[in-house]
């Protein structure tokens, strides 16, 4: 049916169906745009599609279209150019690769010097003077400009010859440019003839560079004016001496115009203005009240007269005036002048070499001392009057004061010495502070000590008292151990309390007690014989505060020893026998050590009648 539709030429409007608004009752009817007919019988069109089977390669190029993009993923990307020098400088910095002159050049300047000479009229010493100026041509764009040295009292406007600019040639054809300028060549500009002389480094360097070759610099031309000039300014500067001729003519020129003859103290003036020596002196004041007053001495070399001021230190009590005498001549003694007016005789006056670092000077009835000066006072001695102004000095600095500081009154045996101090220091006392550290740490600690009295007494040897030191606060407390038919009652011999030790005058520490050590407690000599197990091995395990319980330390003392038979015996010896030998070696031994050597490098005896025996190579080893 569909054939035969497309046959049909009797209904022009069928093939817009589907493509059209139905038309409706609403009047608002707007013409569609799109339409399309087939152009071309329908038969030939199917019959195209009777071709060849499509190929492998053909359904994989159509299965390639279901995905997007599918042309851009099997596409092969060219490969990027590697980034150019271009693409890595910014845009500033790109130069061109034939770069211009203004870019090339910038700030590349040819200086040439030169001279020209000019006619002088009306001059009955000269009739013509060189001009000497420099010639700059910049490379940069071409333009040249001339500047003339200016010099003192020449008569001529000089400074800028030529302001910057392009220079035609003589002749008009072309500007004036570097192949124009060379050394020992003359050169017109503005009908003006340059003779050029030399030119600097920079510019000889460019011509090299380029193949050119310059000339040798020429001697620089002077004409009379010149000389003289230099003459005049070498004699200004004093360099060189005015001849006695003609420091007589000047004389008697002035003499002539009736000018008074050269003035001394003027002269002075005028070659010591401002020139001044710096002095430091005191002077001690014995009236009542008196003290040691600093001072500051001015001289001033320009008139020889003095200033003294006084060098108050801070919060001295003093007016706040440091003029202690104004600037005049100082006279070496006190006078007064009978009459008003009278002139005084000569050279009772101070002057430079009067002062001297380390002596005296009298200032109207003061007797100055000079202690210092300053440096620039020191080298002005040592240049004109070859003094050494530093041999003299003299020290002035005060000593430190010392200050007793009171000790505390000594304590009257009443409660506890800390107590009694802290009523020496606080009106209001407060109890001393307590080590809550140590309390809390050593709290229960306590070393035992054996020992026996050494009074002499007989009836006193067969007591035995143990000696209880407190870690946690550094007390010591002593009981006595009952002993039958002794006489005497067991109990505490000694409350628990700081002591002092009478040997060294300070509270008994933990280095104090050891066995074979005699302490006086209670004004009652007491042998340490022995320490129980836990007090040994306490200190065993504290060998920086109790050095006698360390092994090492011990056996490092038997070091004297090593060559000995005895000692290298592996059966071991006696400790009284190695106390003995070290004796004779020069080292003394207690009976802590002995204890400390027998615990760790000893044997049990074999029997009950003998001694345990220290082995001795165990501990020399040990040593080593």
């Amino acid at each position: 049916m569909a054939l035969s539709m497309a046959k049909s030429t009797s209904l022009p409007g069928l093939w817009k169906m589907g493509t059209e608004k139905p038309r409706g009752s609403t009047g608002n009817l707007k013409k569609a745009t799109l339409a399309f007919s087939v152009g071309g019988n329908l038969d030939s069109a199917l019959d195209r599609k009777k071709g060849p089977a499509p190929t492998k390669q053909t359904r994989e190029l159509a299965g390639l279209l279901q995905t997007a993009g599918w042309r851009m993923v099997h596409t092969e990307q060219p490969s990027e150019p590697p980034p150019a020098e271009e693409d890595v400088l910014p845009s500033n910095m790109r130069q061109p690769r034939d770069a211009p002159a203004w870019l090339k050049h910038d700030k590349q300047v040819l200086r040439f010097y030169g001279f020209f000479q000019e006619t002088v009229t009306e001059r009955p010493d000269e009739n013509a003077r060189y001009r000497h100026v420099s010639i700059m041509f910049h490379m940069e764009d071409g333009t040249m400009s001339m500047n003339e040295p200016k010099v003192e009292n020449s008569g001529i406007a000089q400074g800028s010859f030529l302001k910057r600019q392009k220079v035609w040639r003589a002749d008009g054809l072309a500007y004036i440019g570097p192949d124009d300028l060379r050394v020992g060549s003359e050169i017109t500009i503005f009908g003006r003839t340059i003779h050029i002389s030399g030119c600097d480094r920079f510019t000889r360097w460019i011509f090299e560079q380029n193949g050119i070759s310059l000339p040798p610099e020429e001697p620089m031309v002077e004409d009379e004016w010149h000389k003289t000039y230099k003459l005049r300014k070498i004699i200004e500067k004093g360099q060189k001496p005015l001849t006695k001729a003609q420091v007589e003519a000047k004389n008697l020129a002035k003499f002539m115009s009736g000018a008074p003859h050269v003035d001394m103290k003027f002269t002075q003036f005028a070659l010591n203005e401002r020139k001044v020596l710096r002095f430091k002196a005191f002077w001690d004041d014995h009236t009542p009240y008196g003290a040691r007053m600093y001072f500051i001495i001015h001289y001033f070399l320009a008139d020889n007269t003095v200033e003294i001021n006084m060098a108050q230190c801070r919060n001295s009590g003093r007016d706040a005036y440091p003029m202690f005498m104004k600037r005049g001549q100082l006279s070496k003694t006190t006078q007064v002048l009978a009459v008003p007016g009278l002139l005084a005789a000569e050279g009772q006056i101070y002057y430079p070499q009067d002062f001297r670092v380390g002596a005296s000077i009298n200032v109207w009835g003061r007797k100055l001392v000079i202690y210092d000066c300053d440096d620039a006072t020191q080298k002005f001695y040592k240049e004109y009057l070859d003094i050494d102004q530093r041999k003299g000095c003299i020290d002035v600095s005060e000593k430190p004061v010392t200050h007793l500081k009171l000790t505390p009154a000594p304590h009257n045996g009443v409660g506890r010495e800390e107590d009694s101090l802290i009523n020496c220091q606080m009106i209001q006392p407060k109890p001393p502070k307590v080590d809550l550290e140590r309390l809390m740490l050593y709290h229960g600690e306590i070393l035992r000590f054996e020992c026996k009295m050494m009074n002499g007494e007989p009836e006193d040897e067969l007591r035995r008292l143990v000696i209880a030191y407190y870690l946690a606060d550094d007390e010591v407390a002593v009981f006595e151990v009952p002993v039958r038919n002794s006489g005497h009652m067991g109990g505490r011999f000694s409350e628990k309390r700081r002591m002092k030790n009478p040997d060294t005058g300070e509270y008994f520490k933990i280095g104090d007690l050891f066995v074979g050590q005699t302490v006086t407690i209670a004004s009652q000599p007491l042998r340490i014989t022995r320490a129980d197990e836990h007090c040994l091995q306490y200190l065993e395990a504290h060998p920086d505060e109790f050095p006698y319980a360390s092994p090492v330390a011990c056996a490092r003392r038997l070091l004297p020893l090593a060559t000995d038979p005895e000692v290298q015996d592996e059966r071991g010896i006696e400790p009284e026998r190695l106390k003995e030998l070290a004796a004779k070696a020069g080292v003394s031994l207690i009976d802590h050590e002995l204890v400390t050597l027998l615990r760790h490098f000893g044997v049990p005896p074999e029997s009950e009648d003998q001694q345990p025996r220290i082995i001795g190579p165990h501990a020399l080893q040990c040593a080593g």
